[in-house]
């Protein structure tokens, strides 16, 4: 069967009409959702009733946790100060947008999925404000994908789309204990697991505006990164009337992500 999963589309209504259009023509008979309905984006309400409408299973993303909990939910490290403010900014104008009920639904929708041996989650089974880069150290990326209890673990968050595929073999785990002189070895087969991040629909930060997803098929594992052109420039245009900071609108149009970053690069978010 094939599946499609969608994530981050960040009330990027334009760009998730695109990637729906698209996952009908590939004729994937599942859609699953990883979160972040909302935020940076001028259409967070029609995204959500949209995802609504079509029953789509889905978990709650960092902005979505937000939204529903206030910025105390933040556990982000912003790359500089200005990018902060302009975070906040964002919040501000999603939370003051927002209807009740999307709200309401927003604040039901669980942190993780699992169906099969399928896993689906925002950013790691631990906390969906946590980034699985690419470049994670193998041992904590695969200890992620065994604390999910399944063998794919579908993710987004980063808005970077990639596949990693954890290699079958055995680890050896030396703990230490305090007053012990003999040190236990404890030794662990583990099966293949694969990470498959499915990048961002409405803010994509691969370094184009197109939009991105995934399809997988469950019987041959076989995993489709897609890549949606749309016309961008509509939601760009939306963002600057909606009175959002401009710069969502630059980085959108060229698919980067810390456009902010040379104001403060040494600024730490302390939320």
């Amino acid at each position: 069967m094939k599946i499609a999963v969608i994530s981050c589309i960040h009330g990027n209504y334009a760009a998730l009409d695109a990637v729906l259009l698209d996952i009908d023509q590939q004729k994937a008979e599942k859609i699953y959702c990883l979160g972040d309905l909302v935020g940076y984006g001028p259409y967070p309400n029609a995204v959500v009733e949209q995802i609504r409408s079509l029953d789509i299973p889905t978990v709650q993303g960092c902005w979505d946790e937000d939204i529903v909990e206030g910025l105390n939910a933040c556990e982000c490290s912003y790359p500089s100060l200005l990018a902060e403010k302009r975070g906040k900014i964002a919040h501000e104008w999603t939370n003051k947008h927002v209807n009740p009920e999307v709200r309401e639904y927003l604040a039901q929708l669980p942190h993780t999925y699992k169906e099969d041996n399928l896993c689906f989650v925002h950013g790691s089974p631990n906390s969906n404000h946590e980034y699985l880069l690419p470049e994670m150290d193998a041992f904590t990326a695969l200890e992620r994908v065994l604390s999910s209890d399944a063998d794919i673990l579908f993710c987004g968050h980063t808005h970077f789309p990639y596949v990693r595929t954890l290699d079958s073999g055995q680890l050896q785990v030396k703990v230490r204990q305090p007053n012990i002189n003999e040190q236990p070895t404890i030794s662990f087969n583990t099966p293949l697991k694969r990470i498959i991040n499915v990048g961002s629909v409405g803010e994509p930060r691969h370094g184009r505006p197109n939009a991105t997803y995934v399809i997988y098929d469950t019987e041959t594992q076989a995993v489709n990164l897609r890549e949606v052109e749309y016309d961008y420039q509509t939601t760009c245009a939306a963002i600057l009337d909606a009175g959002l900071p401009p710069i969502f609108a630059w980085r959108l149009a060229r698919g980067l992500e810390f456009a902010e970053k040379a104001d403060d690069p040494t600024h730490v978010c302390e939320r």
